[in-house]
C-alpha cells in the first residue's frame, strides 16, 4: 500500500532531481563540448592573517558555554557568541572574488561558468550579510592556520566536491595545495602547514547503491550499514558531511537486511514509505558510527553537517528546465519549498540528538552549516547552460541541458566556506581557552 508522501514526495521530487544528471541521463542528453587551455595564474596579495589563540595542547576538551572569557596577566582573551549566520540578506558588493576560472585549476569544467562563455558577471558581486553580526571576507592564511598537522574531510554527494573546490581554491591563493595519492578519497596536501583536505564520494553516508543506466533501476540503501568511508574516520580531525539530493531519486530501503520500503518503485511489491525517515535513519546512523569510532579511539572530533543546498529549476530538470535568473531573490519574493525546509529540519534535528549522545564524552562538537536559506536567494548563482562550454555557440540553436542545483566558481557557495572558518574559528577559541584554564 502506498504511504501517504509518496504522491508529494514523486511530484517535488521531480524539481530536485538533477543533482543526479552525471549519472542518470545518457551521455547523448548531455552534450558536452571540452576546451583545454592552459592558463598562467596572476599572483594575488595574502590575505591578512587572524591573530590566534595559542594552539590547543590537546585533541580532546569539553565544550565551552557560547561565550567564553579568560582572564591573562595582561589581557583578556574573549570567544564571541556564535553567530546566527543563516538569517540575512545578500548586499551588492563591488569587490573581486579571489580567485577567478583562470587561476585555480580545480574547478570542475561545468562548474567554470565564466570560462564556459557566461556573460553577466553580476552574480559575482554579492555578500551575504548576516543580521547579527558581520562575516568576514575569506581569510586564506587563517584558514590554514586553523588546520595546521590536521586532516578536514568532506564526505557526502556532488555538492560536497562543489564546496571543496571552492575552499581548495580560496586557499590556493596563498598555498598550492598538492595532489597525493589515497585510496578510498581524493585528497590534496598543503605542505605549507602539513595540512590535508579529502573528498570521499559517499552519496548515502551509509551503504547503498546508485541506480545508473546500466545497474539498478533505484537506489539500494542499507541504512544501517557502515560505508567504506568510516574506516578512516579515526584519521579525521573536521569532517563536513553533505547529503540529501540522492534520496530523492527512486530507491529501495533496506534494514537488517530485509526491505523497509522504498521511494516511486513501481512494478515492485514494496510499501513506498518516502524519503523522510530513511534520510533521518541514514544520518543518525552515520553520527552514531563517527562517535562510536572516535570514542574506541580515546578522541574526538569536530563534526559539522551543512544542511540542504535547494535547487532552481524553472520547470522540469528532464524537460529544458532552465535558471534563467540574474539577481538573488529579496527576502519574501520566494517562499522555500516545504520539500527544502523538510530535509534541513531533519538534519538540524539530528544534530541536536548527536550532541546529546556525545555529552558525556570528551572532544567532541558537532553542529550545522546552515546554508539552505541563503542559498535559496541565489538563483542567479548555478551554472545553468554554462554547465557546457559556449552552450549557445558554434551554430547550436534550440535549448541545452541546464545544471540549477550545482554552484558557479567562483559563485555564491564560496560564502559557505566564509562560514565554515568562521564557525572553525569559535571552535579553536573555545578549545584553546579551555587548555589554558586548565
Amino acid at each position: 500500500m502506498k504511504g501517504a508522501n509518496s504522491i508529494k514526495d514523486q511530484s517535488l521530487s521531480n524539481r530536485l532531481l538533477p543533482c543526479t544528471l552525471h549519472i542518470l541521463l545518457p551521455i547523448p542528453l548531455l552534450p558536452m563540448i571540452f576546451l583545454s587551455v592552459y592558463f598562467h595564474p596572476f599572483s594575488l596579495a595574502p590575505s591578512p592573517s587572524t591573530k590566534l589563540l595559542p594552539p590547543p595542547s590537546s585533541s580532546t576538551s569539553t565544550p565551552l558555554p557560547p561565550s567564553a572569557v579568560l582572564a591573562d596577566k595582561d589581557k583578556d582573551y574573549v570567544c564571541d557568541t556564535p553567530c546566527d549566520y543563516s538569517n540575512g540578506r545578500w548586499v551588492g558588493d563591488k569587490t573581486d572574488p579571489l580567485y577567478n576560472g583562470t587561476t585555480c585549476s580545480t574547478i570542475k569544467e561545468s562548474q567554470n561558468c565564466m570560462i564556459n562563455g557566461r556573460q553577466d558577471s553580476s552574480y559575482l558581486y554579492w555578500r551575504w550579510k548576516p543580521y547579527q553580526c558581520h562575516l568576514p571576507r575569506f581569510e586564506p592564511n587563517t584558514f590554514l592556520q586553523l588546520i595546521t598537522n590536521k586532516h578536514l574531510a568532506f564526505v557526502g554527494d556532488s555538492l560536497a566536491r562543489n564546496q571543496i573546490e571552492s575552499l581548495l581554491c580560496l586557499l590556493a591563493t596563498v598555498s598550492a595545495p598538492k595532489r597525493v595519492h589515497h585510496k578510498g578519497s581524493r585528497r590534496w596536501h598543503f605542505a605549507s602547514h602539513n595540512a590535508s583536505l579529502s573528498l570521499y564520494w559517499s552519496p548515502f553516508l551509509v551503504q547503498g547503491v546508485q541506480r545508473s543506466n546500466t545497474g539498478p533501476l533505484h537506489n539500494i540503501i542499507h541504512l544501517d550499514r557502515n560505508e567504506k568511508w568510516t574506516k578512516d574516520v579515526d584519521e579525521m580531525d573536521l569532517i563536513v558531511l553533505s547529503v540529501g539530493n540522492w534520496f530523492l531519486v527512486p530507491s529501495v530501503y533496506y534494514e537488517g537486511g530485509k526491505v523497509l520500503g522504498c521511494l516511486n518503485c513501481e512494478g515492485l511489491e514494496y510499501s513506498d514509505i518516502g524519503f523522510y525517515g530513511p534520510l533521518r535513519k541514514a544520518l543518525r546512523a552515520t553520527l552514531d558510527r563517527i562517535i562510536e569510532k572516535k570514542v574506541g579511539k580515546g578522541n574526538g572530533v569536530n563534526v559539522i553537517v551543512r544542511t540542504f543546498s535547494p535547487s532552481h529549476f524553472e520547470g522540469d530538470w528532464d524537460k529544458e528546465g532552465s535558471c534563467p535568473k540574474t539577481r538573488p531573490y529579496i527576502k519574501g519574493e520566494m517562499k522555500l519549498g516545504e520539500v527544502d525546509e523538510e530535509i534541513r529540519r531533519i538534519e538540524m534535528e539530528e544534530v541536536e540528538n548527536a550532541k546529546v549522545k556525545a555529552k558525556e564524552f570528551r572532544g567532541f562538537s558537532f553542529e550545522t552549516l546552515d546554508v539552505t536559506k541563503l542559498s535559496w536567494l541565489r538563483p542567479d548563482g548555478h551554472p545553468g547552460a554554462y554547465m557546457n562550454h559556449f552552450p549557445l555557440g558554434n551554430g547550436v540553436s534550440g535549448r541545452v541541458q541546464n545544471d540549477c542545483v550545482h554552484w558557479c566558481l567562483p559563485g555564491p557557495i564560496d560564502s559557505w566556506n566564509e562560514i565554515l572558518l568562521e564557525m572553525i574559528k569559535t571552535q579553536h577559541c573555545r578549545l584553546s581557552l579551555f587548555n589554558l584554564s586548565h
